[in-house]
């Protein structure tokens, strides 16, 4: 199992930063269809979009009061409309119809020096204090807090920036021996920035500059705990920090000597901590696996808001505020707060997006540190090391996945299948259409048969009979992969299979769709490649799902229809 370790390091990795840079390049240069009506040149595969117009049915919702493009209030009550690419807001059309800020980017070669830091909170709301940690070899360094949209393709917004801070070299962090967790909260405070009303709700970063032009990130989300906007995103924090190298150790990763062939490895982190840094100048895999899907939302002016898996942790109710819940990234580690909330959710009748795969495969456990409460994250990956295994409730404990006793609790109950394996770093594969009927595939000419090239990499998900999966599943897209090229949990012959997946809930009427893939979210925004042929109609078949899951629970409309015995047979 050394190489599926090594896999998701590389994966996650090196290619993430390939990917980040790719998703920038488009956004400066214009991408391929970003013009208004959306319809990019696609080697024929038939993208042609809808006008918004076709959806003029239009709605007001009670909301905070915003300012307009020109500076002026918009009222109280943002106009919310139905549109070609899902549910429409006045308030985030209105907020990114203002001037982008290109110095939101790390540009030029790398400084001398470093800078880097982190936050003591991963949300905020309006009116909260956040203080900043940050170690840099800069004599002074500022802080600038843009916040990520689309703003004319510019990618990200200027609200604020703070006066000189004097710099300063932090002690080493700490490791606590025996879980290997890195933790700087030995770092002096070094500024504090109040959450104006200028941070309206969404995703920011942080930006880190020294006096020597030293560059980093700082990741923050902003929420409203009033909001009942269609769509709540769900950053995924959890397993950002479950694969943070930062000091050395993750949950994957760690430093000495193990035997070879064994998995997990045993210098592996069993808990890890939010008060360090991330990776990868700051923003961990955020800017590559899931800022693309953020900049698709605020682009097209979509009905959004925005939290954490923490903040789902400690507000469960806020789920079933919101018609449509967006799992980004690469969903795969959540607590049992979160889960059962998400199931109550689902009762209620709120719907499901996954666009990543390996949704729900982790078990975490939050616990508070010295900065606060849910600062840290315990994942044994083995129920029989976890101190709480036989003197907690079972579903805390921290098995390999949360199929694993005592947990016992697949996720392919909720996602509508499983996680299936890896292609290896670099290899994609098509996307192989199944079932065009769907209301998934509208407007793309799609039919049986064809393909999206390029769309299915690194990890996937399928349908495996027997294991528990929801009746009504259907199939929307069944994907044969090379198994020569990556490492499956279940294969066919030569092949494995990456499944896109659709089914609603008897009760509720709850929809919940998959992507099957953890390159959905990068290939919305691919600019080179042979993924670049198929983005145009990635980009249609998201605003179609989101179309079909903005209106309420989706079965209503759109119930799906078993199919999955055409593939496979228990």
């Amino acid at each position: 199992m050394d190489s599926w370790h090594a896999h998701k390091r590389r994966s996650f990795g090196a290619r993430a930063l390939d990917v980040r840079l790719t998703a920038v390049v488009v956004l400066v240069l214009g991408c391929a269809g970003c013009g208004s009506g959306e319809s990019p040149a696609t080697g024929g595969l038939h993208t042609a979009a809808p006008s918004d117009r076709d959806h003029p049915a239009t709605y007001a919702r009670a909301g905070r009061g915003q300012l307009s493009a020109q500076g002026r209030p918009v009222a109280q009550h943002p106009v919310v409309s139905h549109g070609s690419w899902g549910v429409r807001s006045s308030w985030v059309a209105a907020e990114n119809a203002k001037p982008g800020s290109p110095s939101w980017r790390i540009t030029g070669a790398p400084a001398r020096g470093d800078i880097t830091g982190f936050a003591n909170l991963s949300y905020v709301a309006q009116g909260q204090r956040v203080v900043l940690r940050v170690s840099t070899t800069a004599p002074s360094f500022r802080v600038r807090a843009y916040r990520i949209g689309w703003y004319g393709g510019v990618g990200a917004r200027e609200v604020w920036h703070s006066a000189v801070v004097p710099g300063r070299r932090q002690p080493a962090c700490q490791v606590t021996a025996g879980v290997n967790m890195v933790s700087c909260q030995n770092w002096r405070p070094s500024l504090a920035i109040t959450v104006t009303a200028a941070f309206v709700p969404g995703d920011y970063v942080l930006k880190l500059v020294g006096s020597g032009d030293q560059q980093s990130y700082v990741l923050m989300t902003v929420w409203d705990p009033s909001s009942h906007a269609t769509y709540l995103v769900k950053n995924d924090v959890f397993t950002l920090q479950a694969w943070n190298t930062y000091g050395g150790f993750d949950y994957y990763r760690g430093q000495g000597s193990c035997p070879q062939n064994v998995y997990p490895l045993c210098s592996r982190a069993r808990v890890v901590s939010f008060d360090r840094p991330y990776d990868h100048q700051g923003a961990g895999d955020f800017l590559s696996l899931e800022a693309p899907l953020v900049w698709f939302l605020e682009r097209h002016g979509l009905d959004v808001t925005y939290a954490t898996d923490v903040t789902v942790a400690q507000h469960p109710d806020i789920l079933a505020r919101h018609r449509t819940v967006l799992s980004l990234g690469h969903d795969e580690c959540w607590s049992l707060r979160e889960r059962r909330a998400a199931v109550r959710a689902r009762r209620h009748g709120t719907n499901w997006a996954f666009f990543g795969a390996s949704a729900m495969l982790r078990h975490v456990r939050p616990e508070p540190s010295r900065l606060g409460p849910a600062r840290r994250l315990v994942d044994y990956r083995d129920s029989a090391a976890d101190p709480m295994n036989g003197k907690g409730r079972p579903r805390q404990v921290t098995g390999n996945t949360w199929s694993d006793p005592p947990s016992s609790w697949p996720e392919n109950r909720f996602v509508g299948e499983d996680y299936n394996g890896f292609l290896e770093p670099g290899r994609h594969a098509p996307l192989t259409v199944t079932d065009a009927t769907s209301a998934a595939f509208t407007g793309t000419g799609l039919r049986n048969g064809e393909h999206l090239p390029g769309v299915i990499a690194s990890d996937v998900d399928s349908l495996e009979p027997g294991l528990g999966h929801p009746a009504d599943v259907q199939i929307l897209a069944h994907s044969p992969l090379p198994a020569a090229h990556g490492q499956a949990v279940a294969q066919s012959g030569v092949r494995f299979y990456s499944d896109m997946t659709y089914y609603t809930d008897p009760r509720s009427g709850a929809g919940v769709w998959d992507s099957g893939t953890n390159n959905w979210i990068p290939a919305l925004m691919a600019g080179h490649g042979e993924t670049r042929l198929a983005a145009g109609a990635v980009r249609r078949i998201t605003g179609n799902v989101l179309r079909m899951l903005g209106r309420g629970p989706a079965g209503r409309s759109h119930h799906s229809t078993p199919n999955w015995r055409r593939y496979y047979s228990r």
